[in-house]
């Protein structure tokens, strides 16, 4: 009897779950890509998403320890956007101190659409968290408020401390402008 390759089962075929996981997750890393443009978009989404996780809390009158937890993780991740990507401490000053020292760029180390990201992956979890009384532990939650605030305090304190010691801001609010030579030269006469 003669064989049809045609009927047969092809073995190196992947499996119809595979398939569909890499097609989801190209998808989805469209999607990602796609956003990186539009930051307000981005951000505005954001502040919905953590609307709506507010008012599942506040709604339901629970799930203060997931709050919670959402609140210290956002500040790491915060802490992480304020932080130069070079430890200053530790390498010596690479920022410029001077006027006449080279001009180098604010890096972070956690760049803003990471952080955007992570802060949206965790809200979503939160909300997710908020259907499950399982993670719905009683506690006292004014404690927990004053504690975020005493630790929020605190560690801002010392990043700016950071900030003012090595003399770099970590925002930047559009593209510098230059003026032209010639400007330069008559504003630096007049000055004289």
């Amino acid at each position: 009897m003669e064989s049809n390759p045609a009927l047969e089962p092809d073995n190196n075929k992947p499996p119809f779950i595979l398939i569909l996981q890499n097609t989801i997750k190209r998808r989805w890393q469209s999607v990602l890509d796609a956003a990186v443009p539009h930051i307000v978009g981005r951000w505005v989404f954001l502040l919905l998403l953590v609307g709506f996780y507010l008012l599942r809390v506040y709604l339901v009158q629970g799930f203060y320890i997931v709050t919670y937890g959402l609140g210290i993780f956002v500040l790491n991740l915060f802490i992480g956007f304020l932080t130069p990507l070079e430890d200053v401490d530790a390498d010596g000053p690479m920022l410029p101190m001077d006027i006449k020292d080279e001009f180098k760029p604010f890096e972070r180390r956690l760049p803003e659409y990471k952080f955007w990201y992570s802060v949206c992956k965790a809200f979503t979890i939160g909300f997710v968290m908020t259907f499950f009384q399982v993670f719905n532990i009683p506690v006292f939650w004014p404690i927990l408020l004053i504690y975020f605030i005493v630790l929020f305090v605190l560690t801002m304190k010392r990043q700016i401390k950071h900030m003012i010691k090595h003399k770099y801001v970590p925002f930047s609010f559009g593209k510098k402008k230059y003026a032209n030579k010639t400007t330069s030269i008559a504003e630096d006469i007049r000055s004289r």
